[in-house]
């Protein structure tokens, strides 16, 4: 599998979990000149923007390590474009999530939803 295809199937993944933990896609891999969203989901009263991030091992370190602050910031200007654009009631409260998956040696995966990751920057 070549990279994209790679993110795709652990998007998948984490799509997968949002909806089993009672959550609903709005959109996928959202994309602008400002950055990309992987997904963008409502969970209870909030709109979502999910940044997915896999780890094979603890090498590189945690999976929920891996989003610094240059990614939090593209994610956030991309929000912000996919806000303007949709128009609608935005007034509902919005949240940046990160779900990590992280695989395990016996081969299953393990998916971390860290809501609230971080907060909106510039």
């Amino acid at each position: 599998m070549n990279k994209r295809d790679v993110g795709t199937f652990y998007e998948d993944i984490a799509a997968e979990y949002i909806r089993n933990n009672g959550g609903k896609i709005v959109k996928r891999n959202y994309r602008s000149r400002q950055g990309e969203i992987d997904i963008i989901a409502r969970d209870g009263d909030y709109l979502c923007f999910v940044e997915v991030k896999y780890r094979a091992g603890d090498k590189y370190g945690d999976a929920l390590e891996a989003v610094g602050f240059a990614k939090q910031k593209a994610v956030c200007k991309a929000s912000k474009v996919y806000i303007r654009m949709n128009g609608g009631d935005f007034d509902m409260p919005m949240r940046y999530d990160v779900i990590a998956v992280n695989a395990s040696e016996n081969g299953m995966c393990n998916v971390k939803w860290l809501k609230n990751a971080f907060e909106y920057v510039l």
